[in-house]
């Protein structure tokens, strides 16, 4: 690697008088600095930024660990918070823990080892990773979770107002007739501990139905896995009337299983995601989603760490932002309540459909 010496050597002045024309070119000579400036072109020359930034006792760097770099919504979150911590003076270096803490412990030791000044984290399931966070938070690098919040974690967050969106998406289905209603993923507290399928149960009772227990199996939410789990599901004496994809990676299994089995959507099944991916409206009929702000996510996030790194305000952020009902055709009244002379299970009550929103809400810090 080329270092100021060797473009000193070669401008033929010392190393202080090259480093003085990257820094304060007006304090040299015209002669002296054009002699530098053709040193650093020819050896094409870069500063050690982070160097530079350490001896000074900053970084100016963000570190982000996401659940999966496969998934579409993080993708999106993250050039979004470049974006925004760029125009802040801060890089990003990004990071995946697979939504493991175990993994989550090795992914943050080499980002502490980069001196990041703040942490945004997607954190994992499981407790590997909770001393090495505090002892993160104990250093001076400030803490935010962004989509997952686990209970008993002190630190701020920005995330979708899961159990909000899961009772929309519920009342939704219920309100076309659905009864048996099957979710890509049941909650654990150990393996799957995410609001999501933890507010299914409480629910689809508000709805006025029950959860039926062979549609119920605990598991991380990839497309492989509910791919797997729809062919599965669907195959049962009573399948499913609707399908509840947590993600938007698992609706694509579960699109992918329905497509082999050879059932349309929603004549033979309803289907409802979380997130809003690209695919989603070029499938026919398009699929029907609980879309997330990711953008606001983002921005919201950004600002908290740019706030706390800045010294600025030092009030809490727990921000939960709510999901965007978007109705496109995947979703319809299930076929057996008009043909056939099986009942849903479970009384069902009445519930007025939800009307698709159409703009975004502001983002309001609660």
């Amino acid at each position: 690697m080329t270092s100021i010496t060797d473009v000193a050597l070669l401008a033929g002045v010392s190393p202080t008088t090259a480093k003085r024309a990257l820094k304060e070119p007006e304090k040299l000579h015209p002669e002296t600095l054009r002699r530098v400036q053709d040193a650093v072109a020819s050896l094409h020359y870069e500063p050690d930024l982070r160097a530079g930034a350490l001896r000074g006792g900053q970084s100016r760097t963000v570190g982000l660990v996401i659940g999966s770099i496969l998934e579409p919504f993080f993708a999106q979150l993250a050039r979004t918070l470049a974006r925004e911590l760029r125009r802040g003076g801060y890089n990003l270096l990004i990071s995946e823990n697979e939504y493991q803490s175990q993994t989550e412990l090795e992914e943050l030791k080499l980002l502490y080892g980069q001196r990041i000044e703040a942490l945004i984290l997607r954190p994992g399931y499981g407790d590997d990773s909770r001393e090495y966070l505090e002892r993160l938070r104990s250093r001076g690098v400030y803490i935010l979770q962004v989509d997952y919040a686990p209970p008993g974690r002190a630190y701020d967050s920005v995330q979708l107002d899961n159990a909000a969106a899961m009772r929309q998406g519920v009342r939704y289905l219920a309100g076309l007739g659905h009864g048996r209603i099957a979710i890509t993923g049941q909650y654990d507290p150990l393996l799957h501990p995410e609001g999501r399928s933890q507010t299914f149960p409480a629910a689809m009772h508000e709805a006025g139905l029950s959860v039926r227990p062979e549609y119920q199996r605990v598991m991380f939410l990839t497309e492989e896995n509910a791919y797997q789990y729809t062919l599965d599901v669907m195959r049962l004496p009573q399948p499913p009337t609707a399908l509840f994809a947590l993600t938007g990676s698992s609706a694509s299994g579960v699109y992918r299983a329905l497509r082999e089995l050879n059932l349309s959507v929603p004549g033979d099944v309803s289907l409802l995601s979380f997130d809003n991916y690209s695919w989603m409206e070029l499938v026919d009929p398009s699929i029907d989603v609980l879309e997330q702000p990711v953008e606001q996510m983002a921005q919201a996030a950004a600002r908290a760490v740019l706030d706390a790194l800045s010294g600025g305000r030092r009030d809490s952020v727990q921000l939960q932002l709510p999901a965007r009902l978007i109705v496109r055709g995947s979703c319809a009244p299930p076929r057996e309540q008009a043909v056939s002379a099986h009942a849903p299970v479970g009384p069902i009550t009445p519930v007025t459909p939800i009307t698709p929103v159409k703009v975004l809400p502001e983002v309001h810090n609660r």
